[in-house]
């Protein structure tokens, strides 16, 4: 007579890597819409933020803030390539993984998450406005000794700020990140409140998610500018119905705006009058 098969959950806890180390991390920032801001938060205190989070293996921390509107007016630049208006996303979530397990978190959650919609236990009425995973890049600290990075969101911190970052034309990503450990991150942590900075880098989107097909369209001209002075808006804008998109990225089916501009700055809208001509 053979054995039994093992319970998984007794041979997994066996496996990999289980290090108190952060590897990763899922940090959304969500806008509800407008009059849906109790609800949405009922449901994300009482229910996701533990279904959709917590309960997931290897992931060891989360913490949700609020930005007031105090806060929220100190936002730059103005216009934003990352939330249209500027201060759209009021609610923020930071979650750790465990290092060398982002792949067997991704697996659990993307499966609980395939439950949660046709159970009725997604609020839909939200746009994301920032949210993905993220490759964790390292930490710099303000003092030698104190909470590190994997105790950074069950230590009592009263605030957090969320910074995006690109290279400047030209650079790579290694030189930004050079530049953030050696010189600009140690200067304004010097002195001030703040106790560290984490370091992220985004997680591409899986392959079957690509490549984006570009709308048809028949009309390639700019949206007009509200004043000589306003940024012009690209060609993609006048697709509506493409421009925001519903995608289950690990964490439920949420609404996305994509990226409409394509290249640093404007330049972006010029290779879709190429695609067209």
């Amino acid at each position: 007579m053979s054995n039994p098969p093992e319970n998984p959950y007794s041979t997994l806890p066996g496996e990999g890597a289980y290090e108190t180390r952060l590897g990763s991390a899922l940090i959304t920032l969500v806008e509800p819409a407008v009059g849906q801001d109790r609800a949405y938060n009922r449901w994300y205190e009482d229910d996701h933020y533990y279904s959709g989070a917590m309960a997931m293996p290897w992931m060891f921390a989360g913490r949700r803030w609020v930005a007031t509107r105090d806060l929220q007016a100190l936002r730059y630049p103005d216009p934003s390539s990352i939330a249209q208006p500027v201060d759209a996303g009021k609610y923020l979530a930071t979650y750790w993984i465990t290092e060398g397990r982002y792949e067997d978190h991704l697996r659990w959650t993307v499966a609980t998450n395939q439950r949660l919609l046709p159970d009725h236990r997604i609020f839909l009425d939200r746009t994301h406005v920032y949210t993905s995973f993220q490759h964790y890049a390292g930490a710099v600290y303000r003092d030698a000794t104190g909470p590190r990075d994997f105790q950074s969101l069950d230590h009592p911190y009263q605030g957090l700020v969320l910074e995006v970052l690109d290279a400047p034309p030209g650079a790579e990503r290694g030189d930004l990140d050079r530049w953030l450990r050696t010189e600009y991150l140690p200067a304004r942590l010097a002195g001030s409140a703040a106790a560290m900075t984490l370091l992220f880098e985004p997680i591409p989107l899986p392959e079957d998610a690509l490549p984006v097909r570009l709308p048809e369209m028949a009309d390639f001209r700019s949206e007009p500018q509200e004043d000589q002075t306003s940024d012009p808006v690209p060609p993609l804008a006048r697709a509506t119905d493409w421009s925001t998109v519903e995608l289950d990225l690990g964490d439920g089916v949420k609404r996305y705006r994509r990226e409409l501009n394509t290249m640093p700055q404007w330049a972006g809208s010029c290779w879709y009058y190429l695609r067209f001509t």
